[in-house]
């Protein structure tokens, strides 16, 4: 009788567990690369490109002021993973190694019971730790027949659109997965990074639009000195080889070239030889040849996209179809956002509205309503803390971030007044010179600055890159957003004795203070700027 009992307690017990997980959301969460949010029809793009992150949208909330600490690849999946700024997390830019050990919201949540995988693109320089499941791209990986590193530290080719694999990779582990517990599964996708490959089925799709030109494609940069210096221009600094594909075999990279199969490469010839053979003789120059690059970069980023939209929804419709969409939370996000012809770029890094916001969907029945619109202030900052307290957790000390919950449940009115941004990488390809600032609903204020010493060293280590090119200064821009929403009127010398510049920096300096940002610190100490 009483080991009848005892068995009775421990299975009343294990149900009991069994029961609490199955209470615990699912936690799935995409995130695309480079994906920026004013190519997406939930976000006010009129070309159609993606529906199912349309629909996803239409299934719960669109968050039109998401934010990013650090608009890079790597930085911004870092900060993703530990809700803590760059400066703490220890991966300022791509010169940096993310360690793997230190805690992440994988780490916490595999504690608990939770199944976590990453899987597709990581690009942080290490292998992830603390996840139950990992099958990652090496750095920046390849869009045809990538090659994969799995928890044993094997690397293997996979044939196929990288898209297409990553998705397939998903789909099985889903079904294989310990279906007692809840999971957390992160799906990290190489699109639509540079330089924009379709699939061969996508080639071509968007060549019938002609895409309405930014009203600044042809921006002058009038007292705006990063804008001047910077080197990733469509006009000058956009490659017709490697970027458009143009006399593909050589100009695009044989690394990416040698890729295909030759079933794959007889459509990818065909399609950019005509290409060429119709840009060839019109010897385009000047703003000419600029709309021309601008054309067919869109052309091919749109096409990028239209793959990622439908394994977008492949994987949706797994979860829903399989009885899981009631009790999972979907999130659709982007390392960063990106310039898709704004102020003539096509790169991310800067402060600006179109790489520092990114696409921020979020579907969870639970406590999102359908059609949810949403400006409230919010940040990829925000995801580590949401986790732990959708799994029940208490939200750890040092993360820097607050959940979203409140905001789910639509009490996000006193959430954020303002986000703090800070870009470090220097030298890089693109001059891009570093710079940290406040946004306000109304304001952005940004400082641009000297890095230390330690950038010549890098300068002279990358080789190929000439000193004299480089002159980072000190200099702030600000701009109201209400009146210049393009951000091409910098205002600060009018106002830098004002009083609303006076409380912008005060409020700056209480966010430096907040996220112990030692350095941005010792710049306004050690660089003042009137």
């Amino acid at each position: 009788m009483f080991k009848k009992l005892i068995l009775s307690v421990f299975a009343i017990f294990a149900l009991a567990i069994m029961v609490r997980a199955q209470q615990r959301p699912n936690i799935l969460i995409i995130v695309s690369d480079d994906h920026a949010y004013q190519s997406i029809g939930a976000y006010g793009s009129p070309y159609h490109g993606t529906p199912n992150i349309d629909k996803l949208a239409s299934q719960g909330a669109t968050y039109t002021n998401a934010f990013v600490t650090n608009s890079l690849c790597g930085p911004s999946r870092a900060c993703l993973l530990t809700s803590k700024y760059s400066n703490i997390n220890g991966f300022k830019d791509n010169f940096s190694r993310f360690d793997p050990s230190q805690p992440t919201f994988a780490s916490y949540l595999t504690k608990a019971g939770y199944q976590t995988a990453w899987i597709g693109k990581w690009h942080l320089e290490s292998l992830p730790q603390h996840f139950s499941y990992f099958k990652i791209l090496p750095g920046q990986g390849y869009y045809y027949n990538p090659d994969f590193i799995d928890m044993h530290n094997d690397t293997a080719r996979i044939p196929g659109y990288c898209t297409d694999v990553i998705t397939n990779i998903t789909l099985n582990w889903l079904k294989d997965r310990d279906t007692s517990k809840p999971f957390c599964l992160v799906v990290g996708e190489k699109a639509t990074h540079r330089s924009w490959i379709p699939d061969t089925a996508d080639f071509g799709a968007f060549d019938s639009v002609v895409f309405k030109q930014p009203t600044d494609l042809f921006d002058d940069y009038k007292n705006r000195y990063a804008g001047k210096v910077n080197n990733m221009n469509i006009a000058n600094t956009m490659r017709l080889g490697y970027d458009l594909k143009m006399e593909a075999d050589t100009g695009f990279g044989n690394d990416n070239y040698v890729r295909f199969t030759p079933s794959q490469q007889k459509y990818f010839d065909k399609y950019y030889d005509s290409v060429y053979t119709d840009f060839k003789p019109r010897h385009l120059t000047g703003k000419a040849l600029t709309d021309w690059k601008y054309q067919r970069f869109m052309h091919d980023y749109y096409a990028t996209a239209l793959d990622l939209d439908r394994n977008v929804g492949r994987i949706v419709d797994f979860i829903d179809k399989n009885g899981l969409g009631k009790n999972t939370i979907v999130i659709y996000t982007s390392d960063q956002g990106l310039y898709l012809g704004e102020h003539g770029w096509f790169d991310k890094r800067y402060m600006y509205e179109e790489s520092f916001k990114t696409p921020f969907i979020v579907r969870y029945p639970k406590l999102i309503k359908p059609n949810t619109r949403d400006s409230t202030m919010v940040m990829l900052l925000d995801v580590a803390p949401t986790f732990m307290q959708l799994a029940g957790l208490s939200v750890p000390k040092d993360m820097q971030g607050k959940s979203l919950i409140p905001v789910f449940k639509g009490d996000g009115k006193n959430f954020r007044n303002e986000v703090f941004y800070h870009y470090y990488e220097y030298p890089n390809e693109h001059n891009a010179l570093p710079h940290f600032g406040i946004r306000t609903e109304r304001y952005v204020l940004i400082r641009y600055y000297k890095p230390d010493q330690a950038w010549k060293d890098k300068l002279v280590n990358k080789g190929s890159l000439i000193i004299d090119t480089y002159n980072p200064k000190d200099y702030w821009e600000l701009y109201d957003l209400k009146t210049d929403p393009n951000e091409v009127n910098n205002i600060y010398e009018a106002n830098k004795n004002s009083s609303l510049v006076k409380g912008l920096k005060e409020d700056l300096n209480d966010l430096i203070k907040k996220y112990k940002q030692t350095d941005a610190a010792k710049i306004l100490k050690d660089q003042p700027v009137n």
